[in-house]
């Protein structure tokens, strides 16, 4: 049996990668640097650079036109989403901080897709429950407070239609999600990553892009 973690993600290899892959636009690359600049100590919840061009491929690919993110932050996912989604998509994004996302605001008018996303300032759990209960979500972000996580995905499972996507960040939450003994939002991942894979509405794959990504198909 080959090992599949032979390969380790070194400085030089990751800058590689990025290389390789769809360079950030300079509004998203403004975006991406100003929350470093100005948000220091929060910086660490934006999605990794790489999310932002997978996040656009597969809204593509499922040929989106209603997607939802739970978790905003400073809008660099949402921004993404927002520019693969046809002229008359519409991107629902679910957060509870004006200051934050007044920095996605500014960024999306900028990149001419501000009519495409609706920002709901409210607990995301009153804004997912408020939408139509039929299947009607093409895509979904998951990417806010892991205790949560089962939360919310019981409430986009049931709105998702046939063959679309959630995409859930940061489910190895640093490598603790291996510790039994782990407690506050590490323990909300490993409950939520047990939770989706005995899920059979859905068929999931993780994958160790960044803090971890799991990609969850409707069936």
């Amino acid at each position: 049996m080959t090992k599949g973690n032979s390969t380790k993600i070194t400085d030089e290899l990751y800058a590689y990668m990025l290389a390789h892959n769809p360079p950030l636009d300079a509004v998203q690359r403004d975006l991406v640097e100003t929350t470093y600049a100005r948000l220091p100590d929060h910086a660490g919840m934006q999605s990794a650079e790489e999310q932002g061009p997978l996040l656009a491929f597969l809204v593509r690919l499922v040929n989106a036109r209603h997607v939802v993110e739970v978790g905003t932050f400073t809008g660099f996912s949402a921004l993404a989403m927002a520019q693969a989604l046809p002229a008359d998509g519409k991107l629902i994004a679910c957060d509870i901080s004006e200051e934050w996302t007044a920095y996605g605001k500014e960024a999306w008018a900028k990149a001419g897709v501000a009519d495409r996303i609706d920002l709901r300032i409210a607990p995301a759990l009153d804004t997912l429950r408020a939408m139509p209960a039929e299947p009607h979500i093409d895509f979904a972000y998951l990417d806010a407070d892991k205790g949560n996580y089962i939360a919310y995905w019981e409430e986009l499972v049931p709105r998702l239609r046939t063959g679309g996507l959630i995409a859930a960040d940061n489910v190895l939450f640093h490598g603790q999600v291996v510790d039994p003994e782990a407690g506050g939002s590490a323990a909300g991942i490993r409950a939520f990553n047990e939770h989706v894979a005995g899920d059979g509405r859905m068929e999931s794959v993780m994958l160790t892009v960044a803090d971890g990504l799991t990609l969850s198909r409707k069936r």
